[in-house]
């Protein structure tokens, strides 16, 4: 399953769990005074750790190698489609939000956004 360049505009190095050598789709948007980063799991082409399962540690290195501020940042996850059979490969694209950014306390928040906000975003 590859996944197309059209989910993201560069391959993004990570340290995933237990500092595994990772890698996912990053596209960063500015849009209505907020930054959108968008982590796009690359499956068969990310040799170590899940965008889903590194989550606030991956937003947090995104932050750090572009110089962006966690606070303004509006953290996307994209599971793209890739023309599978398979219903759980179907594009998807959520919302995050992390107990350390102000979400709820203890784990990670996932709001799906709706066709229309996907097109807003990515027109």
């Amino acid at each position: 399953m590859k996944v197309p360049e059209k989910y993201y505009d560069e391959v993004f190095d990570f340290k995933g769990q237990w500092d595994v050598p990772s890698r996912c789709g990053l596209k960063i948007l500015a849009c209505d005074g907020k930054t959108y980063i968008m982590a796009t799991e690359l499956y068969q082409d990310n040799p170590g750790t899940s965008v889903t399962y590194t989550g606030y540690s991956l937003l947090k290195q995104i932050c750090e190698s572009k110089g962006l501020a966690e606070k303004d940042a509006v953290y996307l996850e994209c599971n793209p489609d890739t023309n599978s059979k398979l219903s759980f490969y179907d594009e998807e694209i959520f919302q995050v939000t992390f107990p350390e950014t102000g979400g709820d306390e203890g784990r990670p928040g996932y709001r799906r956004l709706s066709s229309g906000e996907i097109k807003s975003l990515f027109p």
